[in-house]
């Protein structure tokens, strides 16, 4: 006799995520979409809860931490992405709940980017571009802009994805240094303790610290006044590592030369004042949008999701 099928695993999926990786899901498995995050449970039958062995999400969406105790049966939490700030992962410590991500992957495209809009914050290349279709270069000269070769970069932490900007950085001919708690091991790049001190001294600051509450506003009024009226901020990272009212206020009154920004407060909503200024190049938190990177993203994904379930260890825990 034929041996019956095992049950599929059910799995809360929390938010959309890639075409083919939803499509994956569910020709694995049984999806139920969870509930807007704003609601008090995870889906509106707790019956349905309480099946749930899985949870799949993405970094910018992450669990509400209200929902892991409505659902019993949960196993592993699988995130598509690098960021760790939206997920409850002392709670889940707590219960012994193992939760995926995908770090690593990432790092090249998200330095990739960080590089490219460093340069266009730098060249003003998107303004140029603006500049030539208004039909504006008619009447006369783009303006001079700023030159990237041979500046002073300044990183605030320094991690995978941070290494990774200051190698290509180092292709520029970069001064290079960066702040983080404690001096990064096998580097030769030098650390400065103080952010406002590396602000004062680089004429670009790249931000590719982790989110969360220990590094909101972390890069204040005061910081984005040492940086400076020709100093250009980069931001990678996550939205809430900027004041981003002090930096309206200081790009407004030019206390701050530019900004290049791939992250906000209120994402998909960007203010007005930034669209407005052409010193701020704007970009819709694309950073690790590739279709490679994607893909070995939702592949990760996948694999931490099976690791999971199958009681096995993750191939890429959060720490």
């Amino acid at each position: 006799m034929t041996a019956p099928a095992a049950p599929r695993a059910v799995i809360l999926q929390i938010g959309p995520l890639m075409p083919a990786l939803d499509a994956t899901l569910r020709d694995h498995h049984e999806v139920l979409p969870a509930q807007a995050l704003t609601a008090d449970a995870p889906l509106a039958n707790a019956a349905d809860a309480a099946r749930v062995t899985a949870v799949v999400t993405s970094a910018p969406v992450g669990v509400p931490a209200a929902w892991l105790p409505q659902l019993p049966a949960l196993n592993v939490v699988s995130s598509f992405g690098v960021g760790l700030d939206q997920l409850p992962l002392a709670d889940c410590r707590a219960r012994g709940l193992p939760v995926g991500y995908t770090p690593d992957v990432l790092n090249d495209c998200v330095a990739d980017l960080a590089m490219g809009l460093l340069i266009d914050g730098a060249r003003r290349i998107a303004a140029a571009d603006r500049f030539v279709r208004r039909g504006d270069w008619l009447q006369g000269r783009f303006p001079l802009a700023t030159k990237v070769s041979g500046k002073r970069l300044g990183i605030v932490g320094l991690g995978r994805i941070g290494q990774a900007v200051a190698r290509r950085a180092a292709g520029f001919d970069m001064d290079i240094a960066y702040t983080k708690r404690r001096p990064a091991e096998g580097v030769g790049w030098r650390h400065e303790p103080s952010l406002l001190a590396l602000a004062q001294w680089a004429d670009f600051l790249v931000l590719t610290v982790a989110g969360g509450a220990d590094t909101r506003h972390l890069v204040n009024a005061e910081v984005l006044r040492a940086l400076g009226p020709h100093g250009l901020l980069v931001n990678v990272a996550r939205g809430s590592v900027v004041d981003q009212a002090a930096l309206i206020a200081c790009l407004h009154s030019g206390e701050l030369g530019g900004a290049a920004l791939d992250v906000f407060d209120d994402e998909p909503r960007v203010p007005q004042a930034l669209i407005d200024m052409e010193q701020v190049v704007l970009a819709p938190h694309m950073a690790s949008g590739t279709l490679d990177t994607r893909q070995a993203m939702a592949d990760l994904t996948l694999a931490n999701l099976r690791a999971g379930l199958a009681g096995e260890p993750l191939p890429s825990p959060a720490p």
